[in-house]
């Protein structure tokens, strides 16, 4: 879709570590205002994490292996029997590297240990159940049909804005016609 006639992205070109927003009219319930954190992207697919749909689900009730009260978010509509999580902490082993100071995964049972010294917290380390993926060359035609607007912008503003805040803040870092975007109504209809 074009948004006033003019395409979102000037350089359709992504990797690990961008944002994927939704455009503006999206009329797709599981990705609605959306950001995702692309965490992967190749010929063979792309994966990323939605940042911004938090649950009202604990991690400790969703599992017993981690007394964290940080609550779940909903990575994307793939897979919701797993769980991923996003993080600043560059201690943690066997994490990898996605952008500037974000990471994906790493060992669990040290993980666990952070958790009992208390080092785990909402500003740090974002738990979610499921992904968004796609398949070879899905996601660079979704780009081309303006699906998506891609950010460039510091992954670490996840971790500085709440959930329901994430898309129309970043919207509105980019600035120029993005930041006027990012007031665009939910429902035009309504307005």
């Amino acid at each position: 879709m074009q948004f006033f006639d003019s395409p979102f992205n000037d350089d359709n070109s992504l990797q690990a570590g961008y944002f994927l927003l939704a455009e503006p009219l999206l009329d797709d319930p599981n990705f609605d205002r959306t950001v995702i954190l692309v965490c992967q992207h190749s010929e063979e697919g792309s994966f990323g994490l939605v940042v911004n749909r938090q649950t009202e689900i604990s991690v400790s009730e969703a599992t017993d292996l981690l007394e964290i009260e940080n609550k779940l978010f909903v990575g994307g509509p793939v897979e919701q029997n797993t769980m991923h999580f996003l993080h600043t902490i560059s201690q943690l082993e066997e994490s990898l590297l996605i952008s500037e100071n974000i990471f994906w995964g790493g060992d669990f049972e040290h993980l666990q240990e952070l958790a009992l010294k208390g080092e785990i917290t909402k500003e740090n380390i974002r738990f979610f159940v499921g992904y968004s993926g796609w398949s070879e060359l899905q996601l660079d035609a979704e780009l081309e049909n303006n699906t998506w607007i891609i950010s460039k912008i510091n992954p670490q503003i996840m971790f500085e804005y709440e959930p329901e805040e994430l898309w129309s803040a970043i919207l509105k870092e980019m600035g120029g016609k993005y930041k006027m975007y990012s007031n665009y109504p939910t429902d035009p209809r309504l307005n």
